[in-house]
């Protein structure tokens, strides 16, 4: 159910009181290992950066319902809540903001030391257009990356069929029955620690553009 008056900015994820479901999309010779065995393989590189979606239809957007070259298998990713909250804790906005940062310095200085960076891109809707409100898109790197793919990850499924099948039926404009096959994605409770501003809101006040 769509939400009234939703927050700008604001984490929606399918999520229980111990795990948050993330997406993304691979090809089939990683992706379908990682669904299979429930883990990323050795391929999967945990040097490099990767970007995980808390929003389905945000993921459905990126990998064009999972038809895009390279983006073929697309996986849902149960992960812990306590490793979701700490990516937050220790995240740096993306992009320089001239209200959050004292210049450019300072936030070179917070990307350089920080294992996460936050995005807030617009959100979807099941024909993948832009909505007025955003969603967060999260990057991992360094240690956070590594903490992802080997402590962190609970279940890994592939719902690229799901992907499929909400596409279609969105093409034959049957959006009911398309909307009644998302994912339950509701307001995700950031972690707030003491002394610390709640992670959303401290890096949740600038625009930012879409990335990879």
């Amino acid at each position: 159910m769509q939400e009234t008056n939703p927050p700008q900015r604001a984490i929606r994820a399918l999520h229980t009181d111990t795990t948050i479901t993330v997406y993304q999309a691979y090809t089939p010779e990683l992706g379908l290992p990682a669904a299979r065995d429930g883990r990323f393989p050795a391929a999967w590189k945990r040097t490099r950066m990767t970007w995980i979606k808390p929003s389905f239809l945000w993921m459905m957007y990126r990998c064009g319902w999972g038809l895009k070259e390279g983006q073929e298998t697309v996986l849902a990713v149960e992960i812990t809540r306590e490793g979701f909250d700490w990516a937050l804790r220790n995240s740096c906005l993306s992009h320089y903001d001239r209200g959050l940062h004292t210049d450019r310095a300072q936030w070179r200085r917070e990307l350089k030391r920080s294992p996460a960076r936050v995005q807030w891109d617009p959100e979807r809707d099941l024909r993948l257009q832009p909505l007025s409100y955003r969603s967060l898109q999260l990057g991992l790197a360094g240690e956070a990356s590594r903490r992802y793919a080997d402590e962190w990850t609970v279940s890994i499924r592939d719902v690229t069929d799901l992907a499929h099948e909400i596409h279609a039926r969105v093409k034959n404009d049957d959006l009911a029955a398309a909307a009644a096959l998302l994912p339950d994605e509701r307001p995700y409770p950031t972690d707030e620690a003491p002394g610390q501003a709640n992670p959303v809101q401290r890096v949740g006040d600038a625009e930012t553009r879409a990335t990879a």
